[in-house]
């Protein structure tokens, strides 16, 4: 039987307090959903879950110490730091 470990992950204040602090900004209120860390027991296989925060119907992913954010999935990327003209273009 395979049993799946499930850890949670904390989100790194700095980039919550950014996030919020854009969105306070738009006046818009994110949804933070934080992260996970997946372990396979008794084996190697590890998955990161990112950090989900949802802004206007749009799921945007987060990894701790990183200054990149994906919108949807990972094949598409908004540097933090222009995460305030993205949130204007959604309107």
């Amino acid at each position: 039987m395979v049993t799946i470990i499930k850890e949670e992950i904390e989100m790194e204040e700095v980039l919550k307090n950014k996030i919020n602090f854009i969105c306070d900004f738009y006046k818009v209120t994110p949804v933070i959903k934080t992260g996970c860390i997946r372990r396979i027991d008794k084996t190697n296989l590890t998955y990161v879950e990112p950090h989900r925060i949802i802004i206007k119907n749009v799921t945007l992913l987060a990894f701790n110490y990183e200054s990149t954010m994906y919108i949807e999935n990972l094949s598409q990327s908004v540097p933090l730091k222009d995460l305030e003209k993205y949130i204007k273009s959604l309107n």
